[in-house]
């Protein structure tokens, strides 16, 4: 097999080298030795049964030296630890990683009285805190219970449950290995909890910034099909994280929780009402400490950017949502976009506003009668494919912007059509923002009986990863100045990273394995020039982690995962005292598509444990 290699241009020192000059072009010496470039070998896709049970890399990184120097870094996968692993620590006791609590921090048992784990670890942060190592991990959903049956399908049972993260310690060895040597859940009694925790990123001021879709909870009252999902869920919160002792308010879920790590360990949290309230996949703010992007998943959601009054400083701000205007159907598409002002508001005043208020009181809301609305009512679809029919409460327009983010976009004329928008990275160099659309269906799709029909693009069930172009000096659609030089206004899909669905292989595989399909973690390293993509599929057999360089246009594989995991936790951490790490975990392994060939299924299902989900990191690559 012919080896595919990744150049990636890298335009820093070593930290081991010294302080060398800034002219990349300057004669080496023995202070001033820099890295030229990196190389991945790709890591070919799994053929064996036995590859397809198990996560690896097989890439060697090649790194070039302005001393002509050449050397070979074979990367490794790393674990951590599993959800399983019974090394969490609460008041001298020790459970599973992956155990859920209620809001005393009482561990929540499955109907068979065994501990609820969740075997579906999401979002890595790996921070240094004045010298001490720190890892934030995320806790998405809880995927089986202890016999291995279906947890949101169970007869009796709950169809979703309130999560976790973890806080753990971990040391680094003269040799880079990470290790682990503490872990503690993460208390959220003091923000009511959290709600299926998603991906997340690292603010440039060294906070975790975390995600929280709000799936079950969006749905109004007159929603006859849809609302039972919203009363299970406030049902699970009240019973099972409060215990009965107190109701749950769906508009203290959907909000960006913000966590800071104090180098003794402790963690303070806050959940920032002023950006909004949405099925939030992720948040990454730009390099200026103000602007902010917040993926939306789901179908018929917005994309929504917050520009912070202050740097660092993410409780107040001013609300936007965007408007595709589309330039062409082909290849996933391209729009320019547009920005509606939605409102300014602080998390003190929306947070009062979400203790007190409920849909009913922001909301006039009336049924559709044969597709139409009465008179004085606006349709909306809005979070789903079922119509609503809105009038806005005198008086609500800033509850409406920040509790129901997604239906005052649409009110307002904004786009309510993508799907599944799932994770945001920036290219600060050149001013790109990329976006994941995991599947291009459902809402993206032309369809005039929508009460808007923005995007039009031909369906495409791989997805696609978007890149966005990133301006200053822009107005919104009133004519007034955005205070940001980070706003998007051009949004397309590179020819390599669209999705290649294709008829099924005798694997089971229903998109190109030589392509990426259906995007979901992101993250850019500037240094390398390169975004890291990891897949969500039902349409690969195993799923892959990707490199793709910026300027080469080149796509490498450079993790395989177990057959029916999903690739989550994406971090890159260019330089940690000389060594380099992406940060990647894999939930629900096992969970084989629907079209993964039936003997395979049967060969691999003794091979693979359910309840084995790692946090991990591929390492083997110094410093850059």
């Amino acid at each position: 097999m012919q080896i595919k290699f990744l150049t990636v241009a890298v335009l820093v020192a070593l930290g081991i080298s010294g302080c060398g000059s800034d002219d990349d072009d300057a004669p080496s010496s023995g202070s001033r030795v820099r890295l030229r470039s990196v190389e991945f070998t790709e890591t070919p896709a799994p053929t064996t049964v036995d590859e397809r049970a198990h996560t690896y890399t097989r890439s060697v990184a090649r790194l070039t030296y302005s001393d002509g120097k050449v050397t070979e870094a074979p990367l490794t996968y790393n674990v951590l630890f599993s959800v399983k692993d019974p090394i969490a620590e609460v008041n001298g006791n020790h459970y599973p990683v992956g155990q859920l609590y209620n809001y005393r921090m009482e561990p929540l048992l499955d109907p068979m009285g065994n501990p609820v784990v969740a075997e579906t670890p999401d979002a890595n942060s790996l921070l240094n805190v004045n010298g001490q190592l720190f890892l934030v991990t995320h806790y998405e959903y809880d995927w089986i219970l202890s016999d291995g049956s279906v947890a949101f399908t169970t007869p009796g049972w709950y169809t979703r449950m309130p999560m976790s993260m973890t806080l753990s310690e971990i040391s680094q060895a003269d040799d880079g290995q990470l290790t682990a040597t503490k872990v503690k859940p993460i208390d959220f009694s003091n923000v009511n909890g959290i709600w299926i925790p998603c991906f997340g990123s690292q603010t440039p001021w060294n906070t975790h910034l975390g995600s929280e879709e709000d799936y079950d909870l969006i749905y109004n009252p007159l929603d006859s099909k849809n609302y039972g999902t919203t009363e299970a869920g406030l049902k699970a919160l009240r019973e099972l994280y409060f215990k009965g002792e107190r109701e749950a308010n769906p508009y203290h879920y959907g909000i960006i929780p913000e966590i800071t790590v104090s180098a003794n360990g402790s963690t303070s949290i806050v959940k920032h009402y002023a950006m909004g309230r949405g099925t939030w996949e992720v948040a990454k703010v730009m390099p200026d400490n103000r602007t902010a992007y917040l993926g939306d998943d789901g179908a018929y959601v917005q994309m929504t950017m917050f520009v912070a009054d202050k740097a660092a400083d993410l409780s107040a701000g001013t609300l936007y949502t965007a408007i595709w205007t589309q330039t062409s159907d082909q290849n996933g598409g391209s729009a320019n976009l547009t920005w509606i002002r939605l409102g300014h508001g602080t998390d003190a005043e929306i947070g009062a506003l979400a203790d007190r208020l409920t849909f009913s009181e922001i909301f006039d809301a009336v049924e559709p009668v044969d597709g139409q609305c009465a008179a004085g009512y606006t349709r909306v679809r809005a979070g789903s494919s079922s119509d609503e029919c809105l009038s806005l409460k005198p008086g609500m327009e800033q509850a409406a912007a920040f509790l129901e983010t997604r239906r005052y976009t649409a009110l307002l004329g904004g786009t309510t059509e993508w799907t599944k928008m799932e994770g945001i990275a920036v290219n600060a160099q050149d001013k790109k923002l990329y976006t994941a659309i995991s599947r291009i269906e459902s809402s993206m799709r032309s369809d005039p009986t929508e009460p808007a029909d923005h995007i039009r693009l031909p369906e495409n069930k791989a997805g696609a990863t978007y890149t966005l172009e990133l301006n200053a000096g822009i107005q919104d659609t009133q004519g007034n100045a955005i205070n940001s030089d980070w706003v998007a206004t051009r949004m397309y899909v590179e020819p390599a990273l669209l999705g290649k669905p294709m008829a099924t292989d005798a694997f089971g595989n229903t998109a190109d394995v030589n392509s990426v399909a259906n995007t979901d973690n992101v993250f850019f390293s500037e240094k390398m020039r390169t975004l890291f993509i990891g897949e969500d599929s039902g349409m690969h057999v195993n799923n892959f982690v990707w490199a793709y360089n910026v300027d080469t246009q080149k796509l490498t594989r450079i993790l395989t995962l177990t057959a029916g995991a999903e690739s989550t936790g994406l971090q890159v951490v260019d330089n940690l005292n000389d060594h380099a790490y992406i940060m990647s975990n894999a939930q629900h392994w096992g969970d084989f598509t629907s079209t993964t060939n039936a003997d395979l299924k049967t060969q691999l299902t003794p091979m693979i444990d359910k309840f084995y989900a790692p946090v991990g990191y591929i390492g083997g690559m110094p410093g850059l």
